[in-house]
């Protein structure tokens, strides 16, 4: 007979203790000054376009996604076999260049 009594006795226990601890406010982080946030604010950068008609082989490289050494050099070379660039899209006559590689870098590149 003590056995039920003391499990329902530890049930009441351990559900009041379950209800006061899920009912209990969670912390707030503390406020952070409006001071502090607008001194931590990145500064905005320039948005500047690789030029495809003047840029080197470096630049291409470094600037550009999916461009290692062999497409900027590549780039370059079809550049000197036929002239300027006339549109971003020409860069898909470079060997190597997909639409894929054109779609990641179309924001990065310009004809200035």
């Amino acid at each position: 007979m003590r056995s039920p009594l003391l499990s329902s006795l530890l049930f009441a226990v351990f559900a009041s203790a379950s209800v006061a601890v899920s009912a209990a406010p969670a912390p707030q982080p503390a406020p952070t000054p409006a001071a502090a946030v607008s001194s931590v604010a990145m500064p905005a950068e320039p948005s500047t376009k690789v030029n495809l008609n003047t840029a080197d082989a470096d630049t291409l490289q470094k600037e550009l996604s999916g461009i290692g050494s062999a497409k900027a050099h590549a780039i370059v070379a079809y550049r000197e076999a036929n002239g300027e660039f006339a549109s971003v899209d020409e860069l898909l006559e470079v060997k190597g260049i997909g639409k894929a590689i054109l779609d990641k870098n179309r924001d990065k590149v310009g004809l200035n």
